[in-house]
């Protein structure tokens, strides 16, 4: 099992620069994990691309299938107090925004305290640095950058 951020499903939705690879880390491991509200991140996503990329309704409506399809598949984190602590903390260590500490959180909980047992998988530069420091193995969209 991987936990994978919405950064490294949108590649899986449409077609992206980083899509093969992502698609190869997906294959080789289909038991998701994410957080409760990757879903949303994900719709948001495709419609910021949609309204500043032009993108076709009938790839977009194949893409909104696809993220149906991923939401039967996925093991979803979902909200509880502890994990709120945790991501307070992980704001004052890790240079991040709010949803993402709450998803290296949510991380966390999906490794049971273990990161090290868990690949991270993510295209954000600054997500993937702190889950790193917390000692998670990351994916990403290079495929000589797993470490």
């Amino acid at each position: 099992m991987r936990f994978w951020d919405a950064s490294a499903i949108i590649p899986l939705l449409i077609d992206e620069a980083t899509t093969a690879v992502m698609h190869a880390a997906f294959i080789d491991d289909t038991e998701m994990s994410v957080w409760w509200a990757t879903s949303v991140e994900c719709a948001s996503a495709l419609a910021r691309k949609r309204h500043t990329g032009g993108i076709p309704a009938p790839v977009m409506e194949a893409a909104h299938l696809r993220l149906a399809a991923f939401q039967h598949i996925w093991t979803e984190v979902q909200p509880a107090p502890s994990l709120r602590e945790n991501a307070m903390r992980l704001l004052q260590s890790h240079d991040l925004r709010a949803a993402d500490a709450l998803q290296l959180s949510a991380a966390l909980v999906a490794a049971e305290g273990a990161p090290h047992t868990l690949d991270f998988v993510c295209l954000d530069t600054r997500l993937s640095r702190a889950a790193q420091r917390e000692g998670f193995r990351i994916t990403s969209g290079n495929p000589a950058s797993r470490t």
